[in-house]
Parts: C-alpha cells; sequence; structure tokens
C-alpha cells in the first residue's frame, strides 16, 4: 500500500510519527474521564456482539487504548493506523493485542470479516472527497449487520483548521469538523443505515462538541 497517495495520507503519517510519544503521554486513556463517550463504546460493544464473533476493527487507533477497552468488553479487536510511530507505542503497551499499519481508504481486509468498525477522532482527518471511499470501505468490510461508530468534533458550521504544530513538534495536520447530519448523509449514501446520532458538549479543554454517530450494514 502506498501511503503516498492520496497525499494526506503522507502528511497524516508524518505529523503523527513526530507527535506521537507526547500525544500518548498527553492522553493516557482514550476514554478517560468522559464516561458518556465510554458508555456509548460499551453499547457499540454489546451491539458487535449480539451480531456474531467477527472482530472490530479500531480505525486509526493510536496508542491503542480504546482498543484495549474493547478487548476488556469481551469484544475481539484490533488497531489499524497510518503511523507507524503509533502503531509501535501501541504494540508495547498492549502486547497482548494485534495492532497494524494501513489506512481507512484501503483496509487490505476481505468483504464481509468485520463485525464492527470503530473510527473515534480518525475521519477529522479525510477529506470530504475521499469520505466517501472510506465509507465505503468500512461498508464493504462489515459482515452484514455490523456496526460502525464514528466520532467527531462538531458543530453547527463545516470547518477547516491547518496545523503546523502541535506538542513542541513541527507538523502538517489538516482537521475538518461537520455537522453530524453531513456525515450521516455521506452514510446513507454507502449503504449504512443510522441507528443513533448523539451529540455532547465541550469537557474541560475541548472547544467544540463531540458528535458521535451510529450506523449499521443492513
Amino acid at each position: 500500500m502506498s501511503f503516498e497517495t492520496p497525499d494526506f495520507l503522507h502528511t497524516t503519517r508524518t505529523s503523527y510519527d513526530a507527535m506521537a510519544k507526547p500525544y500518548a503521554e498527553r492522553y493516557p486513556d482514550g476514554l478517560g474521564g468522559r464516561p458518556l463517550d465510554l458508555a456509548l463504546v460499551t453499547a457499540f460493544a454489546e451491539l458487535v456482539r449480539a451480531v456474531g464473533t467477527a472482530p472490530v476493527a479500531d480505525v486509526g487507533s493510536g496508542p491503542g487504548h480504546v482498543t484495549a477497552r474493547l478487548d476488556a468488553l469481551g469484544v475481539p479487536a484490533f488497531g489499524v493506523d497510518v503511523s507507524p510511530g503509533m502503531v509501535a507505542l501501541a504494540r508495547r503497551a498492549h502486547p497482548g493485542l494485534r495492532f497494524h499499519v494501513g489506512s481507512m481508504t484501503s483496509l487490505d481486509l476481505p468483504d464481509e470479516t468485520l463485525g464492527g468498525v470503530l473510527a473515534l477522532y480518525s475521519i477529522i482527518h479525510v477529506p470530504d472527497d475521499h469520505l466517501p471511499t472510506v465509507f465505503d470501505e468500512f461498508r464493504r468490510a462489515l459482515v452484514p449487520g455490523g456496526h460502525v461508530l464514528l466520532g467527531f468534533q462538531s458543530g453547527d458550521e463545516e470547518g477547516h483548521l491547518h496545523l503546523t504544530e502541535r506538542f513542541g513538534q513541527e507538523i502538517s495536520l489538516d482537521y475538518y469538523w461537520r455537522t453530524p447530519d453531513t456525515v450521516a448523509e455521506r452514510l446513507t449514501k454507502a449503504g449504512l443505515r443510522m441507528r443513533a446520532r448523539v451529540v455532547r458538549e465541550p469537557l474541560e479543554e475541548e472547544t467544540r462538541p463531540r458528535a458521535f454517530l451510529l450506523a449499521q450494514k443492513a
């Protein structure tokens, strides 16, 4: 797989490689201190178990904390991240779980092999014109009845931010925030049926609302 095509995968990979260690130190638990987020992931895990024994792909798994949380909830799970640096950290922190380098635009998995796809704050780096490819990949890899849970920064309007520094590291990273309706429409067009929408207000240092969308493959 080439991470140089499309270009945003290359910049996302190199940026997270640069800030992998301070990022993991700053966020030691992907769901810590956010009980609503944890409750939604727990509900997602229960829905996946109800469908069967197919695993969950935690796409954009970063240091692997949420992948480990899914495993603790009794769901077979593995992590996928575009950043080799993040994957290396996840493997060291959670040696009993599987993590590999990959892209959500091409999951490199057979058709209908996943019980669920979890993508928390990873589609935020995907430009609008690549979202259909990502959601088509999710649908393709899911078993019938499988679920997708997305989490992303949201608000009443669409927006875009480009950062050149974070955690004291030089990066080149684009962030996109979208309304729940916009993302739900894209999921529906990809053949995924909407099941639930949740929007919570910002917590602590967060500056934007967080949206969670649950969808299911018919």
